[in-house]
């Protein structure tokens, strides 16, 4: 091809772009969707900060408790996520059992689970006059409406998204790798700590990111279980809900400006520390 005819081929259209060079009708409604997204947050944020509510109410006594009361309950919900979904996790990446469809549809179905029925299941076993409420009651154990409650409730809907990706995340680690440190002698605990979670740690991370975030925003199991009691019960998520139907806006988009930050702080920290898993939705797959 001469240079005259290169000069004069029509170039390639660019993705979206109509022939007048004008967005595509996909670029268009892809855009009006992320808007759809991202705008309600922003103006929340916007609405927080130009107001000045954020630095007005931070220091209100309800806003602080619910924030200390969530970051308290969140991390003790990820310690016990942890301890008792990773051997579950280790089960269902490792292990051949009858049966295992089952385990795999309950550890499910949480997720799928409105959190409101959630609450309800949960307060039909452990409440007071639930499947087990009995025996505790004898044992002079309260667990409904306590701040224990609060750990339950945050631990059943939130040690899923744990279990699955630490369960993916183990099953994707190469055999090989394992029998040849068995080979050198490794007994199986030193395995597992040594040659399996650091190579399933992408997995392991997203999970725990995961469950943190969906742990720090539970509202709907946690009001049905245990309450709305200030300084006790009551989390972030709930003080948004309760100073709104009080009549306080400003103390209400405080308290949700700080949950955004919170969320946002995670996907920072997912782009920062390259854990891609945590925003693929193959690592909960």
């Amino acid at each position: 091809m001469s240079s005259m005819e290169a000069a004069t081929a029509p170039r390639p259209r660019a993705a979206g772009a109509t022939a007048t060079g004008k967005l595509g009708p996909v670029t268009l409604v892809a855009g009006l969707f992320v808007a759809f997204l991202a705008l309600p947050i922003l103006t929340l944020v916007v609405r927080a900060v130009t107001d000045g509510l954020a630095g007005s109410t931070a220091g209100a006594s309800a806003v602080f408790a619910a924030l200390a009361l969530s970051f308290a309950t969140t991390l003790v919900s990820v310690v016990v996520t942890v301890a008792f979904g990773l051997p579950l996790a280790v089960a269902l990446a490792r292990r051949s059992f009858p049966g295992k469809w089952l385990v795999e549809a309950a550890v499910d179905l949480p997720i799928v689970l409105p959190p409101a029925v959630a609450g309800l299941a949960l307060l039909l076993v452990l409440g007071r006059r639930g499947l087990l409420g009995g025996a505790f009651d004898d044992a002079g154990i309260d667990v409904a409406f306590t701040t224990a409650a609060v750990v339950i409730a945050q631990v059943f809907v939130s040690a899923p998204f744990f279990v699955r990706s630490a369960r993916a995340g183990i099953a994707a680690v190469d055999r090989d790798l394992e029998d040849a440190a068995r080979v050198d002698g490794a007994s199986e605990p030193r395995l597992f700590w040594a040659v399996t979670v650091p190579l399933a740690a992408p997995g392991l991370a997203a999970g725990l990111v995961m469950s943190w975030a969906r742990a720090l925003g539970e509202f709907g199991a946690t009001i049905m279980f245990a309450g709305n009691v200030v300084g006790r019960t009551q989390t972030l998520p709930l003080v948004v809900y309760s100073e709104f139907q009080a009549g306080d806006l400003d103390a209400s988009i405080a308290a949700a400006a700080t949950l955004v930050a919170a969320a946002l702080g995670v996907l920072v920290a997912a782009r920062v520390f390259n854990w891609g898993r945590v925003l693929d939705v193959r690592a909960i797959a």
